[in-house]
């Protein structure tokens, strides 16, 4: 038996942690081979959800004339409604079955939504609904993101789980990045493009990038498949009996027991909600709004957008990477408090000022008076223009929106310092917000709660866009933004109030020192 031991310990040397042995090194490159394709899956998902985001509005209004800028918002909405829903339950699945299982069958499910966004076109009538559908399943298949945190917080210790999660976020913000970059270089395609008559499918600007994401979706499945493996430590870093595998070492070691405290857990959803739901209505405003200030046709505001993100995606990988080395220093709660103000001085900077208004757009006026618009009316038809591709469209903020007569334009350069501010506050808050999660859940499957808190993000990417189109349509940008500033003011004194309570499970019951 000895020179059994001896020869094992040859064949897989084992890694100390705290010094106790705790794995072996096969374990140990098995584990962190799993976590990384997992941020792989993270990317290549991202990349495929944000390829379309800047297109969907011109696309919509090209393939149906009765959509108007409220339906935008729910067309955007509806994404986050079928990640809500599926959420929680991927999140359960991988509670009981190996974690891989939820990954393909999510990941499948965005590959065929993918292709039938690229075939709204087709029917006859109703396309904006064909849409709406479209984009749902998509959401649906991005339920996915509950597992993957889920995994990575069980694989990995308190020391090595900010780093983690960070990586994660990483990931995403590059594939953010390169979705829109790659809208942008298939907007040279043209509205046009051409058309594969044996499938009667049209490669154009609009469909190419949905095409490109549901290629994406099957290499990852094919990587799943091929590396992905079960894994489970706790806290120090212990390999823990995996209930997601059959097979189970006799030298793993059990969940410690104890209760989560959920004040926190409920806190840190409102936090999460707040901050996901203050990106998604800005991400959503930001083609109307930068149409309606600079007169951009919605070309130019497909590309021109299309470079902000992207350049917002370079700003937050750098902040994310920054955030690794600072959160070891200052601790996840103040950068988190930190990321807020700066969020908060982001909109208070976005607010109109000044006396300067924006251009009018008066296609639709006749008799050059102003026509009788209630205040508080809804606003049907937005940027209506001809079906015919060729035709110019008019530019401008539309007269139908009563506030453009009197709300001062938002500066470019005010625009993009604010811009700016929100790159940094945003990916900052999103990160600490769930790590802080994750520790405080502590090393019990976190399948379900992670599914509760990627719910709250849909929830808030539901209403945010709906908020905002509605808002921004009646009364303009200075109560849509000026609305937004008080949102943040009380998360941060939410924040305040349950400051000494996000700390992690295993500090909290004196296992291992803060």
């Amino acid at each position: 038996m000895d020179s059994f031991l001896l020869n094992s310990s040859q064949m897989f040397p084992l890694v100390k942690v705290e010094g106790d042995i705790v794995e072996t090194e096969e374990h140990y490159k098995s584990r962190w081979r799993s976590i990384r394709i997992l941020y792989l899956t993270m990317f290549l998902s991202s990349v495929g959800f944000s390829i379309v985001i800047m297109s969907i509005w011109p696309y919509l209004q090209k393939i149906d004339q009765t959509a108007d800028a409220s339906f935008l918002g729910w067309v955007i909405a509806s994404f986050s409604l079928g990640q809500m829903v599926a959420s929680p339950m991927f999140g359960l699945w991988s509670n009981y079955r190996p974690r891989k299982e939820p990954l393909i069958v999510s990941i499948f499910i965005s590959v065929a939504a993918n292709c039938l966004y690229a075939y709204v076109h087709l029917p006859a009538s109703h396309n904006k609904y064909y849409m709406l559908v479209a984009r749902g399943l998509v959401g649906f298949g991005a339920g996915n993101v509950a597992v993957v945190r889920s995994y990575i917080a069980g694989a990995t210790s308190l020391q090595e789980r900010t780093s983690s999660m960070a990586n994660t976020s990483a990931c995403q913000a590059l594939g953010f990045i390169l979705g829109p970059v790659f809208q942008t270089c298939f907007a040279l395609i043209g509205e046009k493009g051409v058309t594969w008559d044996v499938i009667k499918l049209q490669i154009n600007m609009y469909t190419a990038p949905v095409l490109l994401g549901a290629f994406l979706g099957v290499f990852n499945i094919i990587l799943i498949l091929a590396i992905l493996r079960e894994h489970r430590v706790d806290d120090s870093g212990r390999q823990c009996k995996n209930i997601n595998f059959e097979e189970a070492s006799t030298d793993e070691v059990q969940v410690p027991q104890g209760n989560i405290d959920q004040v926190a857990v409920v806190a840190t959803n409102i936090l999460f909600f707040v901050v996901l739901f203050i990106f998604a209505l800005f991400e959503t405003i930001i083609t109307p709004l930068t149409m309606d200030m600079y007169g951009w046709t919605q070309e130019q505001a497909v590309l021109y957008d299309g470079i902000i993100l992207a350049a917002l995606g370079v700003e937050a990988v750098v902040i994310l990477l920054g955030v690794k080395l600072l959160s070891k220093k200052i601790g996840e709660r103040a950068i988190l408090l930190g990321g807020l103000i700066v969020v908060w001085v982001g909109f208070f900077i976005l607010l109109p000022w000044g006396n300067q208004f924006p251009k009018i757009q008066w296609e639709d006026l006749h008799n050059n008076s102003i026509p009788n618009t209630t205040f508080g009316e809804i606003i049907i038809g937005l940027w209506k223009s001809p079906r015919e591709d060729h035709n110019e469209r008019p530019t401008g903020c539309p007269i139908e929106q009563a506030w453009c007569l009197y709300t001062p334009v938002i500066h470019l350069a005010q625009f993009l310092t604010s811009a700016v501010l929100i790159g940094i506050g945003y990916p900052v808050c999103n990160l600490m917000s769930y790590t802080l999660y994750s520790k405080i859940l502590g090393p019990k499957p976190q399948g379900v709660y992670m599914g509760w808190l990627t719910a709250s993000g849909s929830g808030a990417r539901i209403l945010g866009p709906v908020f905002i189109s509605q808002v921004y349509a009646h009364w303009g940008p200075r109560w849509a933004f000026s609305l937004v500033c008080g949102m943040v003011v009380f998360t941060i004194t939410l924040l305040g109030v349950v400051y000494k309570r996000l700390i992690a499970f295993s500090v909290r019951y004196g296992r291992i020192q803060e």
